[in-house]
């Protein structure tokens, strides 16, 4: 059964937070509001915070120039994830990916089925790696990245959590890179 262990020290996780949307600006995101405040409730680091328009090309510049940076572990989006024409945020970072965690995206609508039900189809959450940076992409409602972080990703990037977590392994995510 899943648990922390408590006789291991934590170790935080530095996290930028991408907030893609028309219509937002920092005063009045309240999705990268939420994920900031559990990040740093949590222990982490608040890398970055930004918010890019739903435009493929800027989006995925802004995520390219994360994954670039090594101060920056984990990017987590919020928006854009839906159907609409505007929805742009999964065909703009999975690209990016070198290894997709499908895992990701069973467990959150696993999760968000028990608060929307069949609502949760809406949802083309996601979640990869690209040169050694976890990548997740949720939708753009508060609920929902509650919901992502306090039930998959506060465990994952936890390095207490038993019996396996994200953060004991990113030592190893650019192995296959080294001579």
């Amino acid at each position: 059964m899943a648990k922390i262990d408590d006789t291991r020290p934590f170790i935080p996780v530095r996290i930028a937070i991408l907030t893609v949307s028309d219509t937002r600006e920092l005063a009045d995101d309240k999705s990268g509001a939420v994920l900031a405040g559990m990040i740093e409730e949590t222990g982490h680091t608040l890398a970055d915070r930004a918010i890019e328009k739903d435009d493929v090309d800027t989006i995925r510049a802004r995520v390219k120039g994360w994954i670039d940076d090594p101060e920056i572990d984990v990017v987590i989006s919020t928006g854009g994830t839906g159907f609409t024409g505007r929805d742009v945020t999964p065909e703009a970072i999975k690209p990016l990916f070198e290894k997709e965690i499908d895992g990701f995206s069973v467990i959150f609508h696993m999760l968000s089925y028990q608060k929307i039900e069949t609502s949760t189809i809406q949802s083309r959450a996601c979640g990869g790696v690209a040169r050694g940076t976890y990548i997740f992409c949720l939708p753009g409602s508060p609920g929902a990245c509650k919901d992502a972080w306090n039930g998959i990703l506060k465990f994952q990037l936890d390095n207490r959590h038993r019996p396996c977590n994200f953060v004991e392994i990113m030592p190893r995510l650019e192995e296959h890179r080294q001579g």
